[in-house]
């Protein structure tokens, strides 16, 4: 699974922020010694030198200023002001795309090699044909890397964009100068072009990238950087802006293991704003940065909000609201689960899911010692659909013959079987708290008021 991007700083920082929820009064000592905490835990997490040091001293100045010792809840109070202060570096605004100009415009998706820019161009497409319903053209201007221009195609066919028709052997400007010709004569709203990476910065990268933005004139200038990279991330970035210039990053795999520290450097140092993130392989799987949700999500303070427009965007609303009503009332079956699984998958991986749940650091651990991953929810899909419709509605029928025949239909053992059946229990008394708890309490109590943990 997965472990998210700012796992490790999420642990560190809600166990310094737990140490000072506990006291009911907080003098400048207390507050100096959870900020050397906090500096470590953000070097340790890859973060800039000079953006932690900027970072401690604003916080410093807040966390020991009157409102903190007068407040109720000090410790909660200087939660909020490192929270904000998280939102100032990662950019206070969402800044979305700029789509201000008379068709066709450009957009020039620029970065290294292997840092999914290719992906993350079909991905893009995707974004503006679905939620603009703008007309889109992808461009490959990479003719040096093998196949390059065959997979933005591909890739394109995939999401129902065209791509232009590939040329072999013309020269990355007479394909841009093609392309514009071919997007006005076709009615196209946005031209996607994908340059050539290379597996480092070197100048002759930087000037084939510069004329062709002097000449493609694009409205954005977008670096996709690859978030697992850490500061390597942050100092492309920063020369891509000083020779290049930039509108706008994505960062990609920010579904991975990575310390963290490139998203909370990148638009302190390169000033520029982050405008989407890559949380997967899939097509769909580019979400617009969010500061003040990223955020709460470093703080473990879950991110309920865009796990609900996530859901709702693949989730038809009859279907969710027939299967609330059915949880709240405990009328929960095993074609239920399955429905639940099948939807949790639709909407990413299981890990993904998991990081936008409030006080998930602290029970992730466990839950993946327990081997709770997407393998094991395909398995237990798996495992209902070999079951007949009475037994999916009434697991009790399910006696040891019954359940040696399941187990034989999808390839499981009796084992998995019964572990299914304890889990789906363990589900059913959990879907009856959360019929108690009422929605609002869910919200407010997120996971632990489901785990029956205060």
């Amino acid at each position: 699974m997965g472990t998210g991007l700012f796992q490790n700083l999420s642990q560190r920082l809600t166990s310094i922020f737990d140490k000072l929820r506990g006291r009911g009064f907080l003098n400048e000592d207390d507050v100096n010694a959870a900020l050397r905490e906090i500096r470590i835990a953000l070097l340790e997490a890859d973060v800039a030198l000079p953006v932690v040091k900027q970072f401690i001293e604003q916080v410093r100045v807040k966390a020991v200023g009157q409102e903190v010792v007068r407040s109720i809840a000090p410790g909660q109070m200087v939660v909020k002001i490192v929270h904000d202060h998280l939102v100032d570096i990662l950019g206070t605004t969402v800044e979305s795309l700029n789509l201000a100009a008379a068709a066709p415009f450009s957009y020039l998706m620029v970065g290294l090699q292997g840092s999914g820019k290719t992906t993350t161009t079909a991905k893009l497409a995707r974004y503006l044909t679905e939620k603009y319903q703008k007309k889109v053209l992808l461009v490959s201007l990479d003719i040096y890397r093998p196949a390059a221009q065959e997979q933005l195609a591909v890739l394109g066919h995939q999401v129902n964009t065209p791509s232009l028709e590939i040329v072999p052997s013309e020269k990355p400007l007479d394909i841009a100068k093609r392309a514009l010709t071919e997007a006005k004569r076709q009615g196209v709203d946005v031209i996607l072009f994908d340059t050539a990476g290379r597996l480092h910065i070197d100048e002759a990268l930087m000037a084939e990238v510069v004329a062709l933005k002097n000449f493609i004139q694009p409205l954005e200038t977008l670096l996709v950087a690859d978030a697992m990279t850490g500061q390597d991330a942050v100092t492309t970035a920063n020369q891509f802006q000083k020779q290049v210039g930039l509108t706008g990053l994505i960062l990609t795999r920010v579904d991975g293991d990575s310390r963290g520290g490139a998203a909370l450097s990148m638009r302190a140092v390169t000033g520029c704003p982050i405008k989407f993130i890559g949380v997967g392989e899939k097509t769909t799987a580019l979400e617009v940065f969010q500061p003040e949700r990223i955020a709460g999500r470093i703080l473990d303070m879950g991110d309920i909000l865009s796990l609900v427009e996530r859901a709702t965007e693949t989730i038809h609303q009859e279907d969710a609201e027939k299967l609330a009503k059915k949880m709240q009332k405990g009328q929960f079956d095993l074609e239920d689960m399955a429905k639940h699984l099948e939807q949790m998958m639709k909407m990413g991986s299981l890990s993904s899911l998991l990081s936008f749940l409030p006080g998930i650091g602290k029970i992730k651990d466990k839950m993946q010692q327990a081997g709770l991953d997407d393998r094991l929810v395909r398995r237990q899909i798996a495992i209902v659909k070999s079951m007949t419709p009475q037994e999916r509605r009434d697991y009790r029928l399910l006696n040891a013959s019954r359940k040696r025949r399941v187990a034989a239909g999808c390839g499981q053992t009796v084992a998995d079987v019964n572990r299914l059946l304890k889990q789906f229990q363990q589900m059913q008394t959990m879907m009856k708290q959360m019929g108690k708890l009422g929605q609002k309490g869910l919200m407010r109590q997120g996971l632990r008021g489901l785990l029956g943990r205060s």
